[in-house]
């Protein structure tokens, strides 16, 4: 039974394993910058709009230079409407243009517009980073999640982290459901991508709950 799970999650990895920061473009550091282009993807991808949308949506801003809070907070809001509108993220687009610019101040009058500094005002708790996640506009609960399921490379408090969503589609695929569980299943480095993998797989027609092939 190990091994069949072992084999499945490697298939799940081979198919669907590209992290969403991956694919927006982020190089994942832990400095302030890429940090924040976490939180404007976690923003645009908790939207109940298409993951592509919200991944080539954030990919328009960052071309467009606003890549940190300070770049993001002195845009105009007519400029993030404009990005957001040449990815087609389209009814969301004036909300969220207005949060991300709402976001940025925060973080900027709040955490020198360094998430690190809330990171360490959690104190190594991760209940306590996702409700202070949530403080920020447009970021409610998936919002949170994502942001952790993304950066749990870099923070190793929150390792491993398997949200809902993830822990859902790995019962769907046959896995354990439980986080430990999971990442005894891959290298310690690959967890991030098995569960961006397990959330693309449950999001992609005809998958069935189980990677080709298997």
């Amino acid at each position: 039974m190990n091994a069949t799970r072992t084999t499945t999650a490697r298939r799940i990895l081979d198919e669907y394993g590209e992290t969403y920061a991956h694919e927006a473009g982020i190089r994942l550091r832990d400095t302030p910058a890429p940090l924040y282009q976490v939180l404007v993807l976690s923003v645009l991808l908790s939207a109940p709009i298409r993951a592509g949308t919200a991944v080539a949506a954030a990919r328009e801003l960052f071309a467009d230079g606003l890549r940190t809070p300070r770049r993001m907070a002195d845009a105009t809001w007519q400029r993030r409407v404009d990005a957001l509108g040449r990815a087609h993220y389209r009814r969301y687009d004036e909300s969220t243009s207005t949060a991300l610019g709402d976001g940025a101040r925060l973080l900027l009058d709040r955490h020198h517009g360094d998430l690190r500094e809330l990171r360490e005002e959690a104190g190594g708790d991760p209940d306590r980073l996702r409700a202070l996640l949530q403080e920020i506009p447009r970021i409610g609960p998936t919002g949170a999640d994502i942001f952790c399921r993304e950066v749990q490379t870099l923070w190793p408090e929150l390792r491993p982290y398997a949200d809902r969503r993830v822990r859902e589609a790995a019962s769907g695929a046959g896995l354990p459901r439980t986080p430990k569980a999971l990442a005894r299943l891959v290298a310690p480095g690959e967890f991030t991508r098995l569960a961006d993998g397990l959330v693309r797989m449950s999001l992609t027609p005809g998958a069935a709950g189980k990677p080709r092939g298997a």
